[in-house]
């Protein structure tokens, strides 16, 4: 165990710690829907992104974020923060309309269209390429169901402004990985009931991450709306009914859960963060579903969130499996 300590420091500090802009100050925003977005048109995207639109630590050559993970990992391209980063100027371009904003798009869909990369299987995919420690630990390169999700909401918007741009072709090629399996070279998978879910990080069990599986279904919605393709929308539907199905599994009755729960292992809890952004999630598949059961947990789970003492032991469970597990 004080080993597993001293490793954890070791990880953890030089992101917290450190001077300068981390990995961590791109993905730790407040979480919060975007209020005029409507369910049926391809409009800004359904999370406000926009605080995102701000990270400036950006690679010289191409005009997109780079993150510093620190210490061996260093500055690396995240094909997701990349994504993310183009939905939030996205958004600020549909308000003012500016030239800025237009460009940092631009350069995000440019960089996604020019690194959707074939894998073993023949499906493209956006890889990762360096090492990230997850469950028993994810070696370079790899790919993401939620990189593939968001990477076609970016592009998908990004053709609006740009049709001539060659961004659709790249958004169908990355909608092939969400409707293959794992198995195949895809992110999908399909359980033993028939559910449907797309995999964040592609592990042995599947670990059914649920803040990533909601981001990577949007894509498919986006996708449907752009391209009029019905299996899109199939494939939506079956994931909001996997994801309506299994929100018990994800709810301890004081907290949610990050992902869902395997073995006999302890139960990994969402972080003050994911837990945030599971109700903020859930609410914006309300409104694009119009399925009273996301709206529900959202304001149950909400309702976890202010109390103190639900706050106070989940962070301690969080942190006593940081230490047991990674």
């Amino acid at each position: 165990m004080i080993a597993r300590y001293i490793s954890y420091l070791r990880r953890v500090f030089p992101a917290y710690l450190g001077t300068g802009v981390s990995q961590l100050s791109f993905w730790h925003d407040r979480p919060k829907a975007m209020p005029e977005f409507e369910a049926m048109r391809l409009g800004p995207y359904y999370q406000d992104f926009r605080q995102k639109a701000a990270y400036r630590l950006l690679d010289r050559e191409t005009k997109v974020p780079v993150l510093d993970y620190r210490g061996r990992t260093g500055l690396q391209f995240n094909p997701i923060a990349i994504a993310q980063w183009g939905l939030g100027n996205h958004q600020l371009w549909l308000a003012a309309q500016g030239a800025e904003q237009a460009g940092r798009v631009r350069a995000a869909a440019d960089w996604l269209a020019g690194n959707l990369d074939l894998n073993s299987s023949g499906v493209p995919v956006w890889w990762h390429h360096f090492d990230f420690e997850y469950r028993e630990g994810l070696s370079a390169p790899w790919y993401s169901g939620l990189a593939q999700g968001q990477g076609i909401s970016l592009l998908i918007r990004a053709h609006e402004m740009n049709p001539q741009s060659g961004y659709l072709e790249a958004a169908e090629a990355a909608f092939e990985s969400l409707k293959t399996s794992v198995d195949e070279g895809g992110a999908a998978f399909w359980d033993c009931t028939g559910d449907y879910w797309i995999e964040e990080y592609l592990v042995d069990p599947p670990s059914h991450i649920l803040n990533g599986f909601l981001w990577a279904s949007w894509g498919l919605r986006d996708y449907y709306l752009a391209m009029r393709d019905t299996s899109a929308e199939r494939l939506f539907q079956a994931a909001a009914q996997t994801i309506a199905r299994n929100l018990p599994r994800y709810d301890t009755g004081y907290w949610s859960m990050y992902e869902a729960p395997w073995g006999e292992r302890m139960l990994m809890l969402a972080s003050p963060f994911y837990h945030r952004l599971h109700t903020v999630q859930l609410g914006i598949m309300a409104r694009l579903t119009g399925m009273k059961i996301f709206e529900e947990y959202s304001r149950k789970w909400l309702g976890y969130q202010r109390k103190p003492l639900n706050r106070a032991y989940s962070l301690a469970h969080k942190s006593i499996f940081k230490l047991r597990y990674y």
